[in-house]
């Protein structure tokens, strides 16, 4: 048995946080990953893992050799797609984190196109509102729904998208409509706890000058689905991506207010960790996800 697929069983384990979890996910026997790991660890003169009936953790030297196998692993991994990319083959597994509000709405079906479209490639899909580190955690790419500021990462702009005040009539003819941002902080808001910036919104004068909002209200949540559904009950007033707000907007149940403040800058990105090259099917997936989005959200298409 070879070092490689003794150091992929070991990197399974690791990734699906339990020898029975890795089994099922890559369809090994529970008791062949233990014999791997067990042989990996009978090579290497230490411990790897703790492990009890009970528990599972990494020993500090298996969390240095999980770091530096999941490099080598991929670069291996990365030769052999730079080979199979010469005569246009793509395949393989692709680790992507998204957002909730990216795969719960209509653009998510990207995704379910892409997966369509390329049968011989695996996506992992997890589904988490937090900034996921992509190389502690091995992923491939990350989309990020926000205004990017972080340079040390890749990253790729798929779609625009504005971020529109919204509110159901109903709470506009109770209320009135603002004239100006400032009005929001003397009136009920949701706040999408996801958003960074959550009790400071930001808007801009026709010059180009930051306006600042505190805002509060009822409904605090970490949803822009639940922030939505909160708005057209006509709780509060609420910003929120248009590709969020676009089906109530174009339903009349939510109206958008103050349009000539909204800022810029806001985007759909594809993120990724510094490496030497991009794989072939990551670069197809990134590719497919713009073309897509182009397609579907801008102009008389936007969703």
């Amino acid at each position: 048995m070879d070092t490689l697929t003794r150091m992929r069983a070991f990197i399974s384990v690791v990734e699906a946080e339990g020898f029975s979890a890795a089994a099922r996910r890559i369809g090994k026997s529970k008791a062949l990953l233990s014999k791997y790991v067990r042989e990996l660890e009978d090579e290497l003169g230490a411990l790897l893992l703790n492990r009890t009936t009970r528990q599972f953790s990494l020993t500090e030297t298996g969390h240095i050799y999980y770091r530096r196998a999941t490099e080598i692993v991929r670069e291996i991994d990365h030769l052999s797609e730079t080979v199979r990319e010469s005569s246009g083959d793509i395949r393989g597994r692709i680790k992507l984190s998204a957002p909730r509000s990216f795969a719960d709405v209509p653009i998510g079906q990207s995704l379910v196109d892409f997966a369509a479209a390329h049968p011989d490639i695996v996506l992992d899909i997890h589904l988490d509102d937090r900034f996921v580190d992509l190389v502690e955690e091995s992923f491939d790419l990350a989309i990020r729904i926000t205004k990017l500021d972080d340079s040390s990462l890749i990253a790729r702009r798929l779609a625009p998208f504005r971020l529109p005040l919204c509110a159901a009539p109903a709470l506009i003819e109770k209320y009135g409509r603002p004239k100006h941002p400032r009005d929001l902080q003397h009136l009920p808001c949701i706040v999408d706890t996801n958003n960074r910036f959550r009790h400071q919104w930001h808007f801009r004068e026709a010059d180009g000058s930051p306006i600042l909002v505190p805002v509060s209200g009822p409904i605090e949540v970490n949803s822009p689905l639940a922030a939505r559904a909160a708005a057209v009950a006509g709780l509060g007033f609420s910003i929120q991506p248009d590709f969020i707000a676009a089906p109530e907007v174009k339903a009349g149940r939510l109206v958008t207010l103050l349009d000539e403040y909204l800022t810029d800058g806001a985007g759909i990105f594809a993120v990724f960790p510094h490496r030497r090259y991009m794989p072939a099917k990551v670069r197809a997936l990134v590719d497919f996800l713009a073309r897509w989005l182009k397609e579907n959200c801008s102009g008389d298409n936007r969703l």
